[in-house]
């Protein structure tokens, strides 16, 4: 079982996650993460001297659970054509989030990506885990030539749908071109190379 202070830091990194998400990074405060954390303001400085600080531990955390998400998806799914369709169940399973708030990772690295370069950096990270192993799964699929371009089309397609949702609060909108893709998906499971 963690010790008190690991849980503490975890609540705080959790708080601040949700946070940069519901928020943004630049519009959340230390203040807000103390409150949304539940603890005393003088005991974050124990954990964490400055907001970037705490946003490099809420990247860390989000990635790892990518990585948690996506080896459940490598045993549960048995061929890698079923793992891209479960990929895109992302869009309807963050409906509403989606329409809400955006994509979490389109959302950190469009902000940050504005002018705080150091930190964006770090936050593509997020993007490159999934990017690699949606490149692995067209690799299986048998498209090893053009895996990495197919993993960025599939990202691509995956952040325009979110904005353009997020834009229009349209669900509507996010099943239909959900759809979309999995044709696409299912095409390219044929053997038919065609454009999404």
């Amino acid at each position: 079982m963690p010790k008190k202070s690991e849980r503490t830091r975890q609540r705080i990194v959790e708080a601040a996650n949700r946070l940069f998400y519901h928020k943004g990074y630049n519009q959340t405060s230390f203040s807000d993460v103390v409150m949304a954390a539940g603890v005393p303001r003088g005991n974050i400085y124990y954990y964490f001297r400055t907001k970037d600080e705490i946003l490099e531990a809420s990247i860390k955390y989000r990635t790892e659970r990518i990585r948690q998400m996506l080896d459940n998806w490598s045993s549960k799914y048995r061929t890698p054509i079923e793992r891209l369709h479960r990929f895109i169940d992302i869009l309807s399973d963050s409906a509403d989030a989606i329409m809400r708030y955006g994509c979490p990772m389109g959302t950190l690295n469009t902000e940050l990506g504005k002018n705080q370069d150091g930190l964006q950096a770090q936050a593509e990270t997020l993007f490159k885990v999934f990017e690699n192993w949606l490149s692995d799964q067209f690799a299986e699929l048998g498209y090893a030539g053009r895996a990495s371009e197919l993993a960025l089309r599939l990202m691509s397609q995956g952040q325009g749908i979110s904005v353009m949702a997020h834009v229009h609060n349209d669900p509507g909108l996010l099943r239909r071109e959900k759809e979309h893709l999995g044709h696409w998906l299912a095409q390219l499971a044929e053997g038919n190379d065609a454009c999404a």
